[in-house]
């Protein structure tokens, strides 16, 4: 039986239901597969070796998910080539790429959470009622080892783009 986390977090003021476990820092990160197109999928093992920092959020065309994978992108080159940066949503993997060649974002992958929704449930953000993933941050190590996790308390919110940030800079 999967656990359910009622009330762990809101939309718009009103509780929500997570499904998976809340992951805190020093967790193994759990295995995933995401879809990067409709026939090709990735796991975390593609990504063995570097710093993954994998931002979630709700959906892409949504004013917060589009700031927060900008914000993301602009980073990006500032951290490297050992640092992956991922954005994971419900979206079809289409309809990310029309959003990345529309807003010029060239150093995040997106990946789909679409199909069985594992991510969201093996990393604790899919949310029951909407069938989407809550807007959260992961910083993992190279050696799989979650050491940040921010879990936003309200869906609508941004996250703290700071730390995400220096938990990275603190794992090169």
């Amino acid at each position: 039986m999967t656990q359910e986390r009622n009330g762990a977090v809101q939309f718009k003021g009103n509780p929500i239901t997570l499904v998976g476990p809340e992951l805190k820092a020093g967790d193994k990160a759990p295995e995933f597969v995401l879809n990067k197109s409709l026939v090709e999928t990735v796991s975390l093992s593609d990504y063995a070796g570097k710093i993954k920092l994998i931002s979630v959020v709700p959906s892409i065309d949504t004013g917060v998910c589009d700031a927060q994978t900008r914000r993301f992108n602009e980073e990006a080159a500032a951290l490297g080539e050992n640092v992956a940066i991922l954005t994971v949503s419900v979206d079809l993997p289409f309809a990310q790429a029309r959003w990345c060649g529309a807003a010029g974002i060239d150093k995040v992958v997106l990946l789909s959470d679409y199909k069985a929704h594992s991510f969201g449930e093996a990393y604790g953000v899919y949310i029951k009622e909407l069938g989407l993933d809550h807007r959260a941050i992961f910083v993992i190590d190279a050696n799989d080892t979650v050491k940040y996790v921010e879990y936003l308390p309200e869906m609508t919110e941004h996250p703290d783009y700071e730390n995400a940030i220096a938990a990275v800079k603190e794992l090169l």
